[in-house]
């Protein structure tokens, strides 16, 4: 368009020291015509049909901010996010936790109760890691456990130790004869030297962990999780009952995978 201003600049039309554009919808007149050189007749009569056509694109009318918004809705409906389809691909979805409940089948129980698994190879299922301040929370535990319909056994310190034995010996046997270990962390538990050296036998039982070793975090700050376990996932005891059901399908996982690798 600048290159057409220029071609039609008009010297006669500058009045003082201002240049006045030549209009673009007038023909030309046959004085105009004869300004321009012999060779540049073709250009000057395409000239209006140039300037018609700018006209014609200057004036087009934008599409309404309506029909914008629905040609994106429309594309937005068509294709899924990046993140909705990376997430069902994973087999996630965004009610998905990192401690989400796994509801074992009914032949998975048989399977557990059966006779001849491997579960009955120990004298208990669950030994739960405690300090004597927490005992109360702990039989709620045990009661709930040991009520579930795979009937849990729990080894309780208090009631399960023999008297006249050392307390280092119940410790070390009460974690070699259990599949599983439930250290439940609390102030009192970091404070208790008994509970953190029954953890370390845990971790020396059972290096990498492989679902045996499960942590519940109760009352502390996550600063304040031990050391020594901040290679494993640990469960936090917002509310009880659902804290209770989740060591509960945590262990009924660990004794399906032992009684499967057992068969196979």
């Amino acid at each position: 368009m600048l290159l057409l201003l220029v071609i039609l600049e008009d010297p006669s039309r500058r009045t003082q020291g201002l240049m006045h554009p030549p209009s673009l919808l007038r023909r030309p007149t046959p004085a105009s015509q004869e300004r321009f050189p012999t060779g540049d007749r073709q250009l000057s009569s395409a000239l209006p049909a140039m300037a018609g056509w700018f006209r014609r694109l200057l004036h087009k009318p934008k599409p309404s901010s309506v029909a914008r918004s629905r040609a994106a809705g429309v594309e937005a409906a068509s294709s899924p996010s990046s993140s909705s389809s990376l997430a069902e691909s994973a087999g996630y979805s965004p009610s998905t936790s990192l401690t989400r409940s796994v509801r074992p089948s009914a032949t998975s129980t048989l399977d557990i109760n059966a006779s001849g698994s491997a579960r009955w190879a120990k004298s208990y299922d669950v030994c739960i890691c405690h300090s004597e301040v927490d005992l109360e929370l702990v039989e709620e535990l045990v009661s709930y456990l040991e009520g579930q319909p795979e009937s849990f056994r729990c080894f309780l310190q208090l009631r399960d130790a023999v008297p006249g034995r050392a307390v280092v010996t119940e410790l070390c046997d009460a974690v070699q004869n259990s599949h599983c270990w439930v250290m439940l962390i609390t102030p009192g538990f970091l404070r208790d030297p008994w509970c953190k050296y029954q953890m370390h036998q845990a971790l020396a039982e059972a290096p990498l962990a492989n679902g045996r070793t499960i942590p519940v975090l109760k009352d502390l700050e996550r600063k304040d999780y031990p050391r020594e376990l901040r290679n494993l996932y640990y469960i936090y005891m917002a509310l009880k009952e659902n804290c209770f059901r989740q060591i509960r399908d945590t262990v009924v996982r660990y004794l399906q995978e032992l009684c499967r690798s057992g068969t196979e």
